[in-house]
């Protein structure tokens, strides 16, 4: 799902409603300008599901959307401030997809660079083996020289897999899922999703409990279930404070605890302020990783190539040698 065309679809839904459009024409409306793909059949479905007359909760539950958006459709449906409701939705939407935009650039680039030096390497490879390398071979004979394949091919060996380890982090669900909570600038953003998406449950009259529950659904298998976990065993022990309840985390940063206490019973405040400093920090990393990228990828291209170049070089160096005695 592009949550750019959501948080837009989202955006226009709310003004349609606030204009008195019932929600089944409103949706119906919609779809009919949206692109063709999995989100516009979802939603054709769900408008044809609430035109039968299902309840909008069990219509919800079939469809393939997002856990968060369904159930703060519900709850802005129960508080009979549903456009309010989708209004911080599209506004949820489009700062994730600001966001992870940038993040799917951060992965893309080393993606490409990698590709390219793959398709470089094999190049290279098969000029020094079957041009450079045959020649020489001719002219000293094939018991004088010791062979070089094993240095021309290692660079575009190691390179594709690194290529393959990249490609399955990246394209397997499971092993993305976890990863993200590891690496700097994708634990930065997941901190600043968690701390967003609460701050808009809590907004809506959510309870505490039950927003802390579906954050835990939504990180279920990563780092940050035990976590929340633990935040919601404590909550019922009676730890109202969120220092207290947020005490002995592994994986949520001390400062993302202090940030969000520091506003005492507002927590949508301090969940908002987390969200903005934990969104701010994602996008610098991800700034400062880009710039870096560009000299370090020359520099590891340049490395590849004279990796590559060296064993030939240091057969024709001592063929020339041994021709001047």
């Amino acid at each position: 799902m592009k949550h750019d065309e959501f948080a837009f679809f989202n955006q226009q839904l709310a003004a349609m409603l606030r204009d008195g459009i019932p929600l089944e024409g409103a949706l119906r409306r919609l779809c009919q300008d949206m692109r063709a793909g999995s989100l516009r059949n979802e939603l054709q479905t769900l408008e044809a599901d609430l035109a039968k007359g299902t309840p909008i909760a069990e219509a919800l539950k079939a469809r393939q959307l997002p856990e968060l958006y369904k159930r703060m459709i519900l709850v802005g449906v129960k508080s009979g401030d549903l456009p309010g409701a989708l209004t911080m939705l599209a506004d949820y939407f489009h700062r994730q997809n600001n966001l992870w935009a940038r993040l799917k650039s951060l992965m893309v680039y080393p993606l490409i660079v990698l590709f390219a030096a793959f398709l470089l390497s094999c190049f290279l490879a098969y000029i020094l083996g079957h041009f450079i390398w045959n020649n020489l071979e001719s002219l000293v004979g094939h018991s004088s020289v010791t062979p070089v394949w094993a240095g021309v091919w290692m660079s575009p060996v190691l390179i594709g897999i690194a290529l393959v380890v990249f490609l399955i982090g990246v394209s397997f669900s499971p092993a993305r899922h976890r990863l993200r909570w590891r690496i700097s600038a994708f634990k930065a953003a997941s901190l600043a999703r968690v701390a967003a998406g609460m701050e808009l449950m809590l907004k809506n009259g959510v309870p505490l409990d039950g927003a802390l529950q579906l954050v835990e659904e939504l990180e279920q298998g990563t780092h940050a279930e035990a976590d929340i976990a633990g935040w919601r065993r404590r909550l019922a022990a009676g730890h109202g404070k969120f220092s207290e309840m947020a005490e002995a985390s592994q994986v949520f940063p001390p400062l993302f605890i202090w940030t969000v206490a520091q506003s005492g019973e507002d927590l949508t405040t301090g969940f908002h302020r987390a969200a903005e400093l934990y969104q701010s920090r994602a996008l610098y990393q991800i700034e400062m990783l880009l710039y870096s990228f560009l000299p370090c990828s020359i520099l590891a291209l340049a490395v590849m190539i004279a990796s590559q170049i060296q064993p030939v070089f240091s057969e024709l160096t001592g063929f020339i040698k041994a021709l001047s005695y």
